[in-house]
């Protein structure tokens, strides 16, 4: 378990050096952005250990590994983030650990969250996830609603009991016009919120950027990193 402990206190360090040194390099301040530990796959443990050296912010993508996880880190002092696909027969369990929803892409979707938020007695922040691959009406191969529907679905967050509207996420897409080109995604997610804002100032986060990728981010202005393996590294994945 040192050793163990050692190994993510190093890959903690590297990480923090790049967000450091993007935000130099970007203009701004170290501290306009929050790195979020995406912990799928890893156990408790690993969780348990990343707390004791001071992270506070942990990520999941599926509720099966997620649940039993953060029952069992609900002594910590952290804020946990759901960044997967989410199917609706699985918030009523989400909104039970999650601050945070990531992945927010429907309106389905939104009123079984709020449904679930207001009968667990809990305010549930949501992101809208953005899709760059997706056409008008769709949704994105990872999730994500299409540009054009972001201002229908923040409506129908903010007016949703039990929820509130946090900001935008995206995944840099693997199809379409900005395949290949994460900075330029990026870019177009900081207009959306930018947009997003002028009728709700205080959805202000942007998460963008994971471990290949979060210097783009940076440059481009997310206010949020998600970084997985380059903090935690390659293991193999729970069972």
């Amino acid at each position: 378990m040192t050793d163990r402990r050692s190994e993510l206190a190093a890959n903690l360090a590297g990480v923090e050096d790049r967000i450091a040194a993007a935000c130099a390099a970007a203009g701004r301040r170290r501290e306009e952005v929050t790195l979020i530990v995406v912990t799928k796959t890893y156990p408790a443990d690993d969780v348990r250990l990343l707390s004791g050296l001071g992270v506070r912010q942990v990520a999941e993508n599926r509720d099966q590994d997620a649940a039993p996880k953060a029952a069992a880190c609900s002594d910590l002092p952290l804020s946990w983030h759901f960044v997967g696909q989410l199917q609706t027969n699985k918030v009523r369990s989400v909104v039970t650990y999650a601050d945070i929803v990531q992945s927010v892409d429907r309106s389905r979707l939104v009123d079984a969250l709020s449904t679930a938020a207001v009968r667990a007695g809990r305010e549930v922040g949501c992101l809208i996830q953005v899709a760059f691959d997706a056409e008008s009406g769709e949704r994105g191969d990872r999730g994500g609603v299409a540009p054009d529907g972001v201002p229908a679905l923040a409506e129908r967050i903010a007016g949703a009991q039990g929820l509130r509207l946090d900001g935008v996420m995206t995944v840099a897409p693997l199809a379409g016009p900005y395949a290949g080109d994460p900075r330029a995604s990026f870019d177009r997610l900081m207009e959306i919120s930018s947009r997003l804002r002028a009728d709700h100032p205080a959805a202000n986060m942007v998460s963008a950027g994971m471990s290949a990728d979060l210097e783009d981010a940076v440059a481009a202005g997310a206010t949020h990193v998600r970084v997985g393996t380059a903090v935690l590294g390659v293991r193999p994945r729970l069972r």
